[in-house]
């Protein structure tokens, strides 16, 4: 458990401390021009959240998608791609920076990280496990029986425990969406923006999946850039998107 958990512990703090470099060179990202009104939207944000100014970056796709990354409010970025300035206006992009500011404000980049540390763990041990019972590592001299009954159950624990930890990351992922959400409905001084983004962007999302885009960084982005089958949704990193929308129409009655 301890090589596992060092193993998984190296590996996301190297995700976490460069995530920002390793996401933006996967998806192509550029920083964009410092004349485009999304710099004023983001610096009125980042004033009302008493926050640095993080660095804004396109992505080259027709898909409308945003995502935010950086290990803290003083490295964050935030990524829109091409397709979400063509279909949103003022009032929605403000909604939707608020909301990736909300991530940044949050530190949700380390809370993922040190989700993702944990699951790394469990799974490494399950794949230990399962080797184990492969090569006959349950070991010993006990009789046949028991030692059948073991290596089922490690064969048992090293199928579930992956799914256990995927559910571990899905849960804490779907959290932080919610959270955000509130967020950038404060940050933005309304909900109506940010709700009318989102309807437009899971539209979009169905039609146009998002180049480039891997299960392992879905959960970054503020719309899952998958089209999602009703099964598949079970297992998506995101709310689904009816869930949020009512629980901003919930906070704009409170407002």
């Amino acid at each position: 458990m301890m090589i596992a958990f060092v193993f998984a512990g190296v590996m996301n703090v190297g995700s976490y401390w460069f995530s920002d470099k390793i996401v933006l060179a996967l998806y192509r990202a550029q920083p964009l021009e410092e004349e485009h009104e999304i710099h004023g939207l983001v610096r009125e944000i980042a004033q009302r959240a008493h926050m640095p100014m993080p660095r804004i970056y396109r992505i080259p796709s027709y898909a409308p998608n945003a995502f935010a990354t950086g290990r803290n409010p003083e490295h964050g970025v935030v990524v829109v791609s091409d397709g979400l300035l063509k279909i949103l206006n003022t009032e929605e992009l403000k909604g939707v920076l608020s909301h990736e500011m909300g991530h940044i404000k949050n530190r949700d980049t380390m809370i993922s990280a040190i989700a993702a540390t944990i699951a790394s763990c469990i799974v490494m041990i399950a794949n230990m496990a399962r080797w184990a019972a492969i090569f006959g590592g349950m070991g010993g001299r006990r009789d046949e029986n028991d030692r059948h009954g073991g290596v089922l159950g490690f064969l048992f624990m090293a199928i579930l425990a992956p799914l256990a930890a995927s559910l571990i990351q899905m849960a804490i992922s779907r959290s932080r969406e919610f959270q955000a959400d509130a967020t950038g409905a404060q940050l933005s001084g309304s909900s109506h923006g940010l709700i009318c983004a989102l309807q437009k962007i899971h539209a979009a999302a169905q039609q146009i999946p998002l180049e480039k885009a891997t299960p392992a960084t879905a959960h970054l982005f503020i719309v899952n850039p998958f089209p999602l089958g009703s099964f598949i949704k079970l297992f998506s990193t995101h709310p689904p998107i009816e869930q949020r929308i009512e629980r901003l129409k919930n906070y704009r009655a409170y407002v």
